[in-house]
């Protein structure tokens, strides 16, 4: 890291530590800071560490929220009623920090209900601000002990099957696809199919990986291949009068080596010669004795983990450079490492921060980092069932197929990559007059002029499209098969674009139609708009609708519509906190204004998939670094990555205390 940055950085954490002033605190929920301040001093509240719970805040929180939220109702799967002390409240910071957003934005209490006055408002937003995480340390991972607070501790985890093809793409030299004879792994923590505690090893997969092994190696080195370029690079054959056991030592060592990503022990190589010597004595030639020990390495908890040994001594630790070096190539590639890494590995470089931060600018560049695009974005975006278990319907849209949703995927992808390889800034995620396409989706956006499979980067002439929100990956997966879903359009804004979340409806909550005609002479708008008239209803619909009613100039496929079963198509919408709009180009620039949840919940994403866990109140401080980081430089992502590569918790791990013997 560069001196400024260590400045920077350091100044940050000092800020944000010592900040007790009312107004600076206030300001953290936004544009309503200053009015928080004001009404404090207006009710004759000094500061927000004057604030009492028991005798402030519950009986705000009695009169304005038990009715729904109590042990008997608990509406949202929230009992506010069992929070009877400071202490207790504390302890639940993240619900109280979730619903000090609700009430800002004026989602909560639901309008048909009674309204707090601003002083009570502001009281109560600011004592939820004064709440400290309890054990907050930036330069902590959590550990056993603390798990159940900060679930932060992982083990090493199994690669995912992408990681798992790709890296034996990397470790063969050639593509084989071989993903597919996997069962799809379970999504955890952030979202995302990386999480260790998601990736167990069932006996199904045991047999899978057995036979993959077989596969890839006898694909890689068929028999009838001495003398190919695969045979030339994995397998170099002994020289006339070399001894065949050293031949196969120098093989077997660099094969394992990079397979297990790190040195080969002198005690596994002989366990590894072992078996070749067996196979020698049964009579199998040198090729094949050397593939059943490449099998063996393939089969090996040293290559489907990460696996990362951990020191006797009990406590966070740093890690080497040859767990550093995967973590950061999983990270950004999801594969293996390159010589590159390894070399600087070996030598003890990646201990050095500006060697780092090199790495992550050289590797953003490689083509390996659209792996960022394709399994990233796609979890993050939540488009990865698209044209699998979310699909149109094909007799009203026949246009759909598997050639159209692969393209689908692949804009997003592109997309994406490009914003990384030329350090864009992470708001053209939101709105842009670019994307990529296809003839297929050149002609579902009506652009002219395009032909052939290849996608290509083309320019918008209108402001509707650009962006996510114009894609139609994102419109296909956020629509019914025979309609689109305001409700689902407005979820996806809400919880992927700006990290709120929403809960599941009450089992009550009734059903809309299916397709978009009318019924009982009701337009499906004006359907929803009875919905949501229901008390339970009301409060989730009353954010998520007018998000969704923005968007539905476009339609289940993603096509541009101004009118539905003959009638114009309302686009307008109303915000509870008053804000008005129409169409996708006024709620593009809306969510624009909202810049500061859009890219706290984008690092949040990110920094969760980078440790492939759950993240803690310990990862506060990088999402905070990162977002200073970001916004110095108009928030291109290269900042966001530097600081998660630099961060403490992606370059320590946490220790239990086994033995390196035990750990392997």
């Amino acid at each position: 890291m560069v001196p400024a940055q260590a400045m920077r950085r350091k100044l940050s954490r000092v800020k944000m530590n010592n900040d007790k002033d009312l107004c600076m605190r206030s300001s953290r929920f936004g544009i309503r800071g200053a009015l928080i301040a004001s009404a404090l001093l207006t009710a004759g509240v000094g500061t927000a560490e004057d604030i009492s719970y028991e005798h402030d805040i519950l009986p705000i929180v009695g009169e304005y929220c038990f009715g729904c939220h109590n042990e008997e109702r608990a509406s949202a799967d929230l009992n506010l009623e069992r929070f009877e002390t400071q202490q207790m409240a504390a302890e639940s910071l993240a619900i109280w920090q979730r619903s000090g957003r609700r009430i800002e934005h004026n989602e909560m209490p639901p309008r048909n209900r009674p309204q707090p006055t601003e002083e009570e408002k502001a009281k109560l937003l600011a004592w939820i601000q004064a709440l400290e995480p309890p054990m907050l340390d930036c330069t902590l991972i959590a550990s056993e002990e603390s798990v159940n607070w900060f679930p932060g501790f992982v083990m090493s985890r199994r690669l995912n099957r992408h990681e798992y093809e790709n890296t034996l793409r990397d470790l063969l030299g050639m593509p084989i696809a071989i993903a597919h004879m996997f069962p799809a792994d379970g999504a955890g923590g952030e979202g995302f199919d990386n999480h260790g505690n998601a990736l167990f090893l069932s006996a199904i997969q045991l047999e899978k990986y057995l036979e993959a092994a077989d596969h890839a190696i006898e694909y890689a080195l068929p028999a009838d291949s001495q003398g190919s370029a695969a045979w030339e690079r994995l397998m170099a054959m002994p020289a006339e009068g070399e001894d065949v056991r050293e031949a196969a030592s120098a093989v077997i060592r660099d094969f394992a080596g990079r397979a297990w990503r790190r040195p080969v022990e002198a005690e596994e190589l002989a366990r590894m010669l072992d078996l070749f010597d067996r196979s020698q004595e049964r009579g199998d030639d040198f090729g094949d004795s050397i593939k059943l020990i490449y099998k063996a390495v393939l089969v090996s908890p040293h290559f489907l983990f990460l696996a990362e040994p951990q020191p006797a001594k009990q406590g966070d630790y740093e890690l080497g450079g040859y767990p550093l070096a995967s973590r950061l190539s999983y990270f950004l590639w999801g594969s293996m490492p390159d010589e590159e890494l390894f070399a600087l590995a070996a030598a003890g470089q990646l201990a050095n921060e500006e060697e780092i931060e090199r790495q992550v600018r050289r590797m953003l560049l490689d083509p390996k980092a659209e792996a960022l695009g394709e399994f990233f974005v796609s979890q993050w975006l939540g488009i990865t069932p698209l044209g699998e278990t979310i699909k149109p319907d094909p007799n009203r849209f026949p246009e759909f197929d598997t050639a159209l949703a692969a393209s689908m995927h692949r804009e997003p992808a592109l997309y994406f990559t490009r914003i990384v390889q030329e350090d864009r800034s992470i708001l053209e995620l939101l709105d842009s007059n670019y994307s990529f396409v296809d003839e297929r989706l050149a002609e579902i956006y009506g652009i002219e002029g395009i032909t052939g499979d290849e996608m290509r980067l083309v320019e918008f002439e209108d402001d509707a499209r650009g962006g996510v929100l114009g894609m139609a990956a994102i419109l296909t997966t956020t629509s019914h098969p025979l309609r689109t879903s305001p409700v689902l359009r407005g979820k996806f804004v809400l919880e992927q674009l700006l990290g709120d979340r929403v809960p599941p409806p009450p089992p009550d909550a009734g059903t809309l139609p299916e397709d978009d005609e009318h019924h009982d002479g009701l337009s499906l708008r004006e359907a929803l708009e009875l919905h949501r008239q229901k008390p339970e209803c009301a409060a989730c619909h009353e954010r998520m609708d007018p998000l969704g009613f923005g968007l539905e100039n476009f339609d289940p496929i993603g096509r541009w519509r101004v009118e539905q079963a003959g009638l114009p198509i309302d686009t307008a919408g109303v915000l509870p906190t008053g804000e008005s709009f129409s169409g996708p180009a006024e709620l593009k620039a809306l969510l624009l204004e909202r810049r500061d949840a859009f890219t706290k919940n984008f690092t949040r994403k990110m920094l969760g998939y980078a440790l492939g866990r759950s993240l803690t109140q310990y990862d506060t401080c990088v999402i905070d670094d990162a977002l200073v980081a970001m916004e110095e430089i108009d928030w291109r992502p290269s900042a966001l990555f530097t600081e998660i590569a630099l961060s403490y918790p992606f370059r320590h791990r946490y220790s239990g205390g086994a033995s390196m013997e035990e750990a392997r």
